[in-house]
């Protein structure tokens, strides 16, 4: 990525510390359109830091999807900002994900037992898959986070959803991306975020058996602190 900055711009990328300012709001941009050329090089510089994200670069999942927003037709200033989540990420290219396997130490939570018979919902169990193959192997805890930025976007309203998961001690999947309705109150855009979790814990756990991955014990589901 940064030897295809060099390419375009006959120059080492600036290094920054992080990869948007702090209450930035680029939705906000009044900056001159870009021309053909630069449209060119945001869509590439685009491209090539959701790679990274998919690579293992999550810490710059929220900045790289709010700047995609843009991708059609972006403004100068949206091309520097592209620009310096290149520097952030040629500042600190060599963070790493780790691989830690031992199982997190959840035995200071509380285990009170809930009855439903109030509920909505019934008698609530999870539901197996009856075609899965034999667990074999150590088996896993799985754990997520979840938090809901309100208004992230100030023009439409929306909020946005960010989530990450760890098995064991190991992040294996991240998540950053605007919600699909607009909320007015942090109450909605978090119940939004818990529905959106739920959804992929319910997938993961799946993925999991079907892989033959034993699963011990319920998700674990935390909000970011």
């Amino acid at each position: 990525m940064i030897a295809n900055y060099e390419r375009m711009y006959g120059c080492k990328p600036k290094h920054y510390t992080s990869p948007l300012d702090k209450g930035d709001h680029p939705e906000l941009d009044t900056s001159d359109e870009c021309e053909m050329d630069d449209i060119k090089q945001y869509q590439s510089l685009i491209g090539s830091l959701q790679w990274a994200i998919s690579l293992g670069r999550y810490d710059v999942a929220a900045a790289v999807m709010t700047l995609s927003s843009f991708r059609v037709s972006p403004r100068k200033g949206h091309l520097d900002r592209a620009k310096r989540v290149v520097g952030y990420l040629a500042k600190m290219k060599h963070g790493t994900l780790r691989v830690r396997t031992g199982e997190p130490d959840y035995s200071d939570l509380p285990t009170n037992e809930y009855t439903w018979e109030r509920s909505v919902y019934g008698n609530v169990v999870e539901l197996l898959p009856t075609d899965a193959p034999e667990p074999l192997g150590n088996p896993v805890v799985h754990t997520s986070y979840v938090d809901a930025n309100l208004y992230h976007d100030l023009l439409t309203g929306r909020s946005v959803t960010a989530t990450q998961h760890f098995l064991n001690q190991t992040l294996v999947d991240w998540y950053s991306k605007k919600q699909d309705t607009v909320e007015s109150a942090t109450y909605g855009s978090e119940f939004v975020a818990a529905r959106i979790v739920t959804d992929q814990n319910i997938a993961m756990r799946i993925t999991l058996r079907y892989l033959g991955v034993p699963v011990k014990g319920p998700t674990h589901t935390s909000h970011f602190r």
